[in-house]
């Protein structure tokens, strides 16, 4: 099995910051720090370990693959990632479902 090396690019961080506060809601919401302590290490390990497995973003594009997973805080998470140059993985996109 091949484990790449994840990261996250600043896009993705902007993306979550527009969908979850810093502080937590009145009734329990997840903030944004929650979400990247508690549901992006799997996310990361499952880009890490299975990302030829995950479905093609966009017809003869290989290299974009999303990811949509049930959270521990969140209803679902659709994660998009790309393959870099140098074999590691970038996640840069991420859309929650808190409903």
């Amino acid at each position: 099995m091949t484990r790449r090396h994840v990261r996250v690019d600043a896009q993705f961080f902007a993306e979550l910051d527009s969908q979850l506060s810093d502080t937590r809601g009145p009734a329990g919401e997840p903030s944004a720090s929650d979400f990247l302590v508690i549901d992006l290490p799997t996310i990361s390990d499952a880009f890490a370990e299975r990302f030829d497995e995950f479905p093609a973003m966009y017809p003869d594009r290989g290299d974009y693959r999303y990811l949509v997973v049930a959270g521990k805080l969140v209803r679902a998470a659709l994660v998009v990632g790309q393959l870099a140059d140098d074999g590691s993985i970038v996640l840069f996109s991420v859309e929650i479902d808190l409903a």
